[in-house]
């Protein structure tokens, strides 16, 4: 699967140029002139990397970087900032909005081309880490000293949806369940994300090494052709 690329540019030009190299280095592009259109977008759907241009009226790169930092989907995505400031001051304030990356205006095709060559490992690493297998099996989860008991509907190495009757949106909680065709029962500890009328999305913060292998080892072995 190709990577999944947002480009959030208000010059056509600079546009248009990062969507036909990215998409020349095979991604999959999305090119948005307009930063409040991104900040929906990012909303709804999950990319692979972002592309920011600083300076956009409306709504900032500085100001949309923080906006992705705090949303469902790419809260984790690696941002890249382009700008063509380059002092001291602006720099201090790219990282601290939440930007992986930084890219210096103006740009050329070689220029993307190399960025994306030296990130492109980087953007599929952390993909693989979301990349979602169906999982239905029993889960115990623990808030505070209250225990409850649902079912798991999904998992990643990052976190697992669940449906727990209770579970509020910033819970801290901690949850165990089996890995169908494991004796391995994972314990973890996450953050709920999100919720909806049934479901949550539990991000995890605390896990051993031990269970976090067994998850990659799981969703692996879902994800082989063999195994379909």
């Amino acid at each position: 699967m190709p990577l999944r690329l947002l480009i959030v540019e208000d010059d056509p030009a600079s546009l248009e140029l990062m969507e036909e190299v990215f998409t020349s280095l095979d991604a999959e592009v999305n090119g948005i002139n307009e930063s409040t259109k991104a900040a929906e977008l990012v909303n709804r759907e999950r990319y692979d990397g972002i592309f920011l241009d600083l300076e956009m009226p409306s709504m900032s790169g500085f100001d949309l970087a923080r906006w992705i930092r705090n949303s469902s989907w790419n809260r984790s995505t690696p941002i890249i900032i382009v700008t063509g400031r380059d002092d001291r001051n602006t720099m201090k304030q790219v990282f601290a909005s939440g930007a992986t990356f930084y890219l210096q205006k103006p740009v050329d095709r070689q220029k993307l081309t190399n960025l994306y060559r030296t990130v492109r490992g980087s953007l599929f690493e952390i993909r693989r880490r979301f990349v979602r297998v169906p999982l239905l099996t029993d889960v115990a989860c623990t808030v505070d000293s209250r225990q409850t008991h649902g079912v798991t509907w999904n998992l990643s190495q990052g976190g697992i949806q669940v449906e727990v009757a209770g579970l509020k949106q910033r819970d801290s909680v901690r949850l165990t369940f089996r890995l169908p065709s494991s004796s391995i029962m994972v314990d973890a500890s996450g953050s709920v994300i999100w919720t909806s009328e049934k479901r949550q999305g539990i991000r995890f913060e605390h896990i051993s090494p031990k269970h976090e292998q067994a998850i990659r080892d799981f969703i692996a072995a879902v994800e082989s052709p063999d195994s379909h």
